[in-house]
């Protein structure tokens, strides 16, 4: 049986994490209101320029550029870029990334494709790096908690210097979609080649006009490009909303669990002190008895 001791310093050390857990969601909850408005708002811009994208590629007959149609010399070699968070204590937002990136890699493994990983974020890369560090292209950390428009245009232009450079043929993004502060969807998404389902009308030419100036070949490369950060920085951004929702959920419930194990422990302390002193009345009384 612990002490009354050893149970009082117990009790003061879990009161102590749950004012750093409490804390810790407070600090989330406030910062995930400006990330999930950020996200929400950036969607519909991500979402226009994948039309615009995808209206162009249609256009083009022949002779259409890598970035639509992906490197047929490389075709077997495939670009995983994931997106995870720099810290730790947001459930499990960063293993729901780490096993969809292992299943990918198998997958592609048992078809004869290879992979590569350029990872933002520590956390995937130090999940990764045991079994795929050979994988690795580079690992960009310092990003996840503020995004910005400039840091996606970075990850963009080293992506394309590996692409340009045919070190891969095709290029995924995988990275957490936030749907509310206590659902994030793991969501992998093609952006080279250009990511098209036939079946979303909303894509469909005949929806939209569209008038290129001066025309569609000249302007072709700098808007695949500009997608290409675009669609990084929606990603970027959905990941920071879906971390911070992600750490809110989880301290909250921490510090839930901290509390019934403070009820629990104080009643164990309750208890032994009772014990303690009903031991010491009994001795009391004995020792009178046989005076």
């Amino acid at each position: 049986m612990p002490s009354l001791k050893d149970l009082k310093n117990r009790i003061g050390s879990v009161k102590s994490t749950q004012k750093i857990t409490s804390a810790m969601k407070m600090v989330a909850a406030a910062k995930l209101r400006k990330a999930q408005e950020q996200a929400i708002a950036s969607r519909p811009y991500s979402e226009n320029m994948q039309k615009i994208v995808t209206n162009l590629s249609k256009k083009i007959s022949s002779n259409a550029p890598y970035l639509i149609t992906g490197n047929p010399n490389k075709n077997k070699i495939q670009l995983l870029v994931v997106f995870s968070a720099d810290r730790g204590l947001c459930g499990g937002f960063n293993s729901s990334i780490t096993r969809l990136v292992k299943s990918e890699i198998t997958s592609a493994n048992k078809n004869g494709f290879q992979t590569k990983l350029l990872l933002v974020g520590r956390k995937a890369a130090d999940a990764l790096r045991r079994d795929f560090g050979d994988k690795f292209l580079e690992v960009i950390t310092g990003k996840s908690a503020n995004p910005k428009f400039s840091d996606s245009n970075l990850i963009s232009k080293k992506i394309l210097d590996y692409f340009f450079d045919e070190q891969f043929g095709t290029c995924k993004i995988i990275f957490n979609k936030f749907i509310s502060a206590i659902t994030q969807e793991v969501t992998i998404q093609s952006i080279i080649p250009i990511s098209v389902d036939d079946k979303d009308d909303s894509l469909s030419e005949t929806n939209y006009v569209y008038e290129y100036e001066p025309n569609e070949e000249e302007i072709l490369e700098d808007i695949l490009i500009r997608n290409i950060t675009t669609q990084l920085f929606g990603a970027q951004i959905e990941s920071t909303a879906s971390e911070l929702a992600a750490r809110m959920t989880a301290m909250d419930n921490a510090t839930r669990n901290a509390g019934d194990l403070i009820d629990r422990l104080t009643l164990q302390y309750n208890r032994t002190r009772q014990a303690f002193i009903t031991k010491e009345l009994i001795e009391i009384i004995s020792g009178a008895e046989a005076l």
